[in-house]
């Protein structure tokens, strides 16, 4: 039609039809939907058997871009070597305090490339790493699909479509336990907020205190600030809500960086003066997690999961029948998804505990002077009270200093 437009006649030889004939206009209308049509139906026959494969947890993974993994002669996801140690420097920095930002930055201070070859680093990219659940081995099938057969323009599935999830699929490179303890701290830096009407506040990892102090009156975070107190300069710390709002009706104390820090070090030499009860109780909390919380392990699920799928597939001959069949599989999935996320929470619990209690059986005196990476690695929320802190310690123990 552009052509014609132009006075460009176009003649198809396999169909006889010339474009500038009325007549041939309307044969051309006419092939056009045929060609559509057949479109249309080799389309959903390859979204057909997308779906089968995904059924039976094959993969179709685009590796050019994928740090971290290659494929061998059989089309297999493989560990990449090279990649690999990439890949696990960015989640060893990210669980030690860094941001996202800072680890770009790094990376490229090492002329480390990405997974597409490039220079630069971005923090979204960073994110997308550190959220990918097949570095632990798994694999999320169908995150995007096809919304158009004709432009071929795919996105993101917003449970549009069916997912199929596959555990286990290939070799992992991060253990379960540290990407559980990883998208953990993703959220949590994600949702630190004040108390007080619910403000999001923006996480920093520019001192191992920071985002992890909080107002006890307001719930707020406590902000590092350098201080000019009738000519006498000090660095201290300041509850967020009274340096931004005017009028604030918080009544929380200003504490020094000093008394912080030597909070900080006399709540862990607490611990490590009570080791053995401490240790004792810890051992003991690391076995009530391990109890079973439902009368459904996740062997059973994915056994009659099986068995309901390929009733579904093969059996259901009726829109009754298969209704009946599909509101038990969303069941059993919404239990085998809550089993999980369970699981996840004791898993990460009880690997705060095993580290707290590593770190105690490893200590032979106190600490004598505050630790950057100790405070990373140990304590996970620190309470201004007036004239006390309470430190809480990532096993779940609180101590009052």
């Amino acid at each position: 039609r552009q052509l014609r437009d132009k006075n460009i006649p176009v003649f198809f030889e396999k169909e006889n039809i010339i474009s500038t004939d009325t007549k041939g206009e309307l044969m051309l209308t006419i092939m056009a939907s045929i060609a559509q049509e057949e479109s249309r139906s080799t389309s959903q026959n390859v979204k057909m058997g997308f779906a089968y494969r995904f059924q039976k947890g094959e993969m179709q993974i685009n590796h050019n871009r994928f740090l971290g993994y290659t494929k061998d002669e059989n089309k297999q996801l493989v560990i990449d070597p090279e990649g690999a140690v990439v890949v696990k420097r960015i989640f060893r920095e990210y669980l030690e305090g860094a941001s996202l930002k800072d680890i770009c930055q790094r990376l490229e201070a090492d002329n480390i490339l990405t997974g597409a070859g490039l220079p630069k680093w971005r923090p979204e990219s960073v994110k997308n790493i550190l959220k990918n659940e097949k570095y632990v081995g798994d694999a999320l099938l169908q995150k995007t699909y096809t919304i158009d057969f004709l432009e071929k323009k795919r996105v993101i599935n917003n449970e549009i479509v069916p997912q199929y999830y596959v555990e286990n699929s290939h070799e992992a490179i991060i253990p379960r336990e540290l990407h559980m303890q990883v998208q953990e701290e993703l959220i949590r830096r994600a949702n630190i907020h004040s108390n007080k009407e619910g403000a999001k506040r923006i996480y920093s990892s520019k001192y191992a205190l920071s985002s992890i102090v909080f107002c006890s009156d307001c719930g707020d975070i406590y902000r590092r600030i350098h201080w000019n107190n009738r000519g006498k300069k000090s660095i201290v710390w300041r509850c967020v809500s009274r340096l931004e709002e005017r009028g604030s009706d918080c009544i929380s104390q200003t504490i020094s960086e000093e008394t912080l820090k030597s909070g900080v070090t006399k709540a862990i030499n607490q611990i490590i003066a009570g080791r053995d009860s401490f240790i004792g109780e810890l051992m003991k909390n690391i076995e009530m997690v391990l109890g079973v919380d439902s009368d459904l392990n996740t062997n059973d699920i994915d056994s009659k999961l099986g068995t309901l799928q390929d009733e579904i597939i093969h059996l259901a001959t009726s829109n009754a029948e298969y209704e009946n069949l599909a509101t038990e599989i969303y069941r059993l999935r919404a239990i085998k998804q809550e089993n999980q996320k369970k699981d996840s929470l004791k898993i990460t619990k009880r690997q705060r505990m095993k580290e707290l209690t590593e770190f105690l059986e490893l200590q032979n005196g106190e600490i004598e002077h505050y630790d950057d990476k100790l405070t990373r690695q140990l304590v996970e929320r620190i309470t201004v009270f007036e004239n006390r802190l309470m430190v809480g310690f990532k096993s779940g123990v609180e101590v009052e200093v």
